[in-house]
């Protein structure tokens, strides 16, 4: 009980009351290019993007791991629980000794590869990598994120891949220059902080390379955002997701075909919480419109029972195991299937009976 009550009190305890929302149509077929997908996340989010990125290395070209350590950080050390680890290892460890190890994250990622839980790690020297942790984030320290770095070198990815940013003073957050988000240093909801730059523009940038274009931050975003039901991608009781998921639609991707970046909010920070200050004020969707990218925002939920996640966090320390399921950080996972079939979803052929966009 008490290592649970410290993972809950990391994450902060600010709510925001959403009403509860009607039921939403399906995720439409867009015909969507798949072979250009990327994914990125802060905090749980940030777990969840490393997680994904691994177990699926084949479908993915890059990733983004904001306050975040490596992939299956919460094995590191098995005499530990993986809950232990997540509150220790993984976020505030005292040394860099008893810290998420890159070393040990690609031994089992190797280890697993062989054994066909996930996909062959050679895709992962191919895949383009962001990394960032503020030096005023004490809910996931530095120690950590760095080893998102080491485990990238290791997989072969080259040096100019991988963009790793630690020079901001930044709090626990995804990062703004708005001057209505938080101050920069600060940990507090709605986690999303004005440092005087767009995370996710920068992030993006990298992720798609130098040909990108800037966004205009001037305008609002000019595509529309997609109100659909997560319901039908998700199989198990104990998944903590929440019924409604987000996707942001440029015009141009409504009839022609666009890549696809996943976008992971993190504990506290799905609509339960904050409405729609995550998909709609970080800056993804000015990128997506300059680079004709559609931007999925899929969602957790709180859940006070089983599974036990009061702050809606994504999984990777094993609440939505169940008995005769596939673990959380496996191909398969309850989590990390539904994201794929949301992805599938948008590769599929335009279908005329499909949902079409509407605004929420």
């Amino acid at each position: 009980m008490k290592l649970h009550v410290r993972l809950v009190l990391a994450f902060g305890s600010c709510t925001l009351s959403i009403p509860a929302l009607a039921a939403s149509p399906p995720l439409p077929s867009l015909g969507a290019d798949l072979d250009r997908t990327t994914v990125s996340g802060i905090s749980s989010g940030g777990f969840m993007a490393a997680q994904l990125a691994t177990a699926y290395s084949s479908r993915f070209k890059g990733v983004g791991v904001i306050a975040a350590g490596p992939y299956y950080c919460t094995g590191t050390y098995p005499n530990l629980s993986f809950l232990m680890n997540a509150t220790t290892a993984c976020m505030s460890p005292a040394t860099s000794k008893v810290a998420a190890n890159a070393a040990v994250s690609w031994k089992h990622a190797q280890e697993f590869a062989q054994q066909g839980l996930i996909d062959p790690v050679d895709n992962l020297a191919g895949q383009a990598v962001y990394a960032f942790s503020g030096s005023s984030d004490k809910t996931v320290k530095t120690m950590v994120v760095d080893e998102v770095e080491k485990y990238y070198r290791l997989a072969g990815v080259p040096p100019e891949r991988i963009l790793y940013n630690r020079a901001s003073d930044a709090g626990h957050a995804i990062i703004t220059k708005s001057h209505e988000d938080v101050p920069c240093a600060q940990t507090e909801s709605p986690f999303i902080n004005n440092c005087g730059f767009i995370q996710s523009q920068v992030l993006l940038k990298h992720l798609y390379g130098p040909d990108s274009k800037a966004a205009n931050m001037e305008n609002p975003a000019a595509g529309t955002i997609i109100d659909f039901d997560q319901r039908e991608f998700i199989h198990g009781s104990r998944s903590s997701m929440h019924d409604n998921g987000y996707a942001y639609v440029p015009a141009y991707c409504q009839t022609k075909a666009c890549a696809v970046h996943v976008a992971f909010h993190g504990c506290q920070q799905g609509v339960q919480r904050i409405g729609n200050r995550f998909y709609n004020g970080t800056g993804y969707n000015q990128f997506a419109d300059s680079n004709k990218l559609i931007i999925l925002y899929p969602q957790a939920q709180a859940s006070d029972g089983i599974p036990a996640n009061p702050k809606g966090c994504w999984d990777f320390w094993g609440y939505s195991n169940e008995d005769g399921h596939v673990p959380f950080y496996a191909k398969g996972a309850t989590q990390m299937a539904a994201i794929i079939g949301m992805l599938d979803r948008l590769g599929a052929p335009r279908n005329s009976s499909a949902a079409t966009p509407t605004q929420p």
